[in-house]
């Protein structure tokens, strides 16, 4: 794109494709997938939309773009904020020579109809940009009891709504239907779930995949979006003044706070979450980017219902950078101060029980003597050199939380 003139450039709409599909279903892994790709030779803008007051996916994506180009809106883009769409858009384009084209990534709760619908109704915007296509990715795992999901009366299923206007389908996470020990045959549950797709729209093309893992080529300038279609399908798509409610019972809970956490405590905390089936069921995302002491990588965790993921990522805290944490959980009935409590008490301690060269007792399986070597080795609060008869010098091991349960001190002679 790089020969344009700054009168071209001026001239030209920008592609616009926008990421759909329900919470935890892998847009943002997508989009991070098409930012890293170096084969399409594109540069974009962004528009992040976080559902809760703490963002958190913008923190990843600055890893891989130009900041410059970012624009993160909290709130439902599809009602509450957007006249900001209108504005971010606005923006974006006086930095045209920045960027080839615009990707929105909407909340796990939005319509797209009403984002779609910016385009088309605004006449500021239907000149500068031109709406490329609308990407629903699915989560294999979890479609079919959100396309199930009994909603109160007038409140439209977020899921059938992302569905039925998509131009492409990514059905992704067919891994966890292939590792599922429970489901005999794999291929036939996979056709299932594309005949209910299907049944809800037959025109879009379904690719499916793990890890949002696909060639952009498949989503990005495919000419796909059709007014004419869209219209048929719902005739009032243009209407401005039409209705969107959202589910009441649903809503977010976010914290940040500057220090760090210790891992332990962290997995700790999110066992006894996901542990139990029930609120499992009712967490349906919670997301976050941490610093871990003890670690120089931030640590991203994600997860939805009862699966969890979290690693550390190829990005650092930099020297003289303030190390904090941020997370959100979205779900139904969501015990809020219950939750952002065990998320904070999984801080660090800031200063242990024993110091390096104390002597101590470690549990290996049974009590035996060691020697403090370090604090806060690989998230670990100790580092112990055993010294029992039976363990040479190069016996070390860790304890993952500074308590009687893998630490303690000798018995007094």
């Amino acid at each position: 794109m790089a020969g344009r003139t700054r009168a071209q450039q001026a001239d030209r709409q920008i592609p616009v494709t926008i990421l759909t599909g329900f919470l935890g279903s892998g847009k943002t892994t997508l989009l991070n997938h098409i930012l890293k790709d170096q084969n399409h030779g594109l540069r974009f803008a962004i528009i992040e939309n976080e559902f809760g007051e703490v963002g958190v996916d913008d923190s990843i994506l600055q890893e891989n773009t130009n900041e410059d180009v970012i624009e993160v809106m909290n709130g439902c883009i599809c009602c509450t904020v957007r006249g900001d769409l209108v504005e971010a858009l606005k923006r974006l384009y006086k930095k045209i020579e920045q960027f080839d084209a615009v990707i929105i990534e909407t909340t796990g709760l939005a319509d797209p109809a009403p984002v779609a619908q910016t385009f088309f109704v605004d006449d500021d915007i239907k000149n500068m940009y031109t709406l490329d296509g609308i990407c629903t990715l699915v989560d294999a795992k979890h479609i079919i009891q959100h396309l199930d999901e009994v909603k109160p009366e007038g409140v439209e299923n977020e899921s059938q709504e992302q569905l039925a206007f998509a131009d492409r389908i990514l059905l992704n996470k067919i891994d966890l239907i292939k590792d599922d020990d429970a489901i005999a045959d794999k291929e036939e549950a996979l056709q299932k779930i594309e005949n209910r797709i299907r049944a809800i729209n037959g025109d879009a093309q379904i690719f499916r995949c793990e890890q949002s893992k696909i060639d952009p080529k498949n989503v990005l300038n495919i000419g796909a979006f059709k007014l004419d279609r869209v219209l048929e399908m719902d005739p009032e798509f243009l209407n401005v003044d039409g209705e969107h409610q959202h589910d009441d019972t649903v809503s977010s809970c976010s914290s940040k706070f500057v220090g760090e956490i210790s891992i332990s405590k962290l997995e700790s905390y999110i066992g006894s979450l996901i542990g139990n089936m029930e609120s499992a069921m009712n967490l349906f995302r919670y997301k976050g980017v941490l610093a871990i002491r003890g670690m120089k990588q931030k640590f991203v965790f994600q997860g939805v219902h009862m699966i969890f993921k979290g690693s550390f990522e190829e990005s650092t805290w930099k020297d003289g950078e303030e190390r904090d944490c941020k997370f959100v959980f979205i779900g139904r009935n969501l015990h809020k101060a219950a939750l952002i409590k065990g998320f904070e008490d999984c801080k660090a301690e800031e200063t242990l029980r024993f110091s390096i060269g104390d002597k101590v007792l470690a549990n290996v399986g049974k009590w035996e003597p060691g020697v403090i070597l370090e604090h806060w080795c690989e998230g670990n609060p100790y580092k112990i050199q055993l010294s029992g008869k039976q363990h040479g010098k190069g016996d070390k091991v860790f304890a993952p939380l500074d308590d009687d349960t893998y630490v303690r001190a000798p018995k007094a002679a």
